[in-house]
């Protein structure tokens, strides 16, 4: 496995990949569900790029980017174990070197959900990846389905750029109890660590609504509702059911799909999850068709 901190190394070091080359873009403080691109991206193609890069444009103003967890030897020992070829580790300084002014706006599909709850995080999202798929190349990019909505907005970037790349949606790993695997999950306490788990539990309700028929998506995001809020430690942020290609709103009954997510605050961590309606579409081919459109 080759490591690689500077723009021209990575440059040569791409070239000499031969055949279809897999991207998995991660912050670090790697998971399961890291590892899980990881593997996916190793079946499904010839050479893994895996990047390391904590992104200060998509930290908030009350955000708390020096304190993200930064564990780059253990990062790299994981990385190794699941046969990636080559890692990139860049420094804000290079990829936002002094004098650095261009930044790309994903307009309608940044807007609501995340967007809303954090203004500008889409903004640096969609700059980082964009300069990743500059730099590497790749014919699949991996991402996973608990950030649905950056799904949603990368595909969107890579339509209108006419990047030439697949994106690739790789289903949420779960802890035993159905907790999503999130870095942030570091973060909670023993209690709220036993709490957490109601924000799936709400979401496996709604699905077994619809899976007995109800499509109605005020009621499907009320089930959500009164299940996370009979827990005293979580607070929610939103709950919603959209249009899974457009993130908007859904008021009526549909048998279209659903995409229904919601993000819950226990503790310090904020605690993203979604699921698709109908469940069976909860695949790597159900999400990368759906999400992306």
């Amino acid at each position: 496995m080759f490591v690689i901190d500077n723009i021209p190394d990575l440059r040569a070091a791409r070239r000499e990949l031969n055949g279809t080359v897999g991207l998995v873009a991660t912050m670090g403080a790697l998971h399961d569900g890291h590892l899980e691109l990881i593997r996916q991206a190793r079946h499904r193609c010839d050479a893994v790029i895996a990047t390391i890069f904590v992104n200060p444009t998509q930290f908030g103003q009350h955000e708390d980017l020096s304190n993200y967890p930064r564990p780059l030897a253990r990062d790299l020992a994981l990385l190794e174990s699941a046969q990636t070829d080559l890692v990139f580790t860049p420094t804000p300084a290079i990829m936002y070197p002094a004098g650095y002014q261009t930044y790309i706006t994903v307009e309608e599909v940044t807007r609501p959900l995340e967007g809303a709850s954090r203004p500008g995080h889409f903004r640096g999202v969609a700059t980082v990846v964009s300069k990743l798929f500059h730099l590497t190349q790749p014919h699949q990019a991996f991402f996973g389905q608990k950030d649905a909505q950056q799904v949603v907005v990368i595909q969107q970037m890579v339509r209108d750029l006419d990047f030439p790349l697949e994106v690739v949606v790789v289903p949420t790993l779960r802890e035993p109890d159905g907790l999503a695997m999130s870095s942030r999950n570091g973060y909670l306490t023993a209690q709220e660590r036993a709490a957490a788990p109601v924000i799936y539990r709400a979401l496996q309700l709604a699905s077994q609504r619809y899976d007995a028929g109800e499509r109605n998506p005020n009621t499907l995001r009320e089930i959500v509702r009164n299940t996370v809020q009979a827990n005293p430690l979580a607070r929610i942020d939103y709950i919603s059911a959209a249009d899974p290609r457009t993130l908007q709103e859904l008021d009526s009954p549909t048998e279209q799909p659903i995409l229904l997510s919601l993000t819950v605050q226990i503790g310090k961590p904020r605690l993203l999850d979604n699921l698709l309606l109908p469940a069976s579409l909860n695949t790597v081919d159900g999400l990368s068709q759906t999400l992306n459109g």
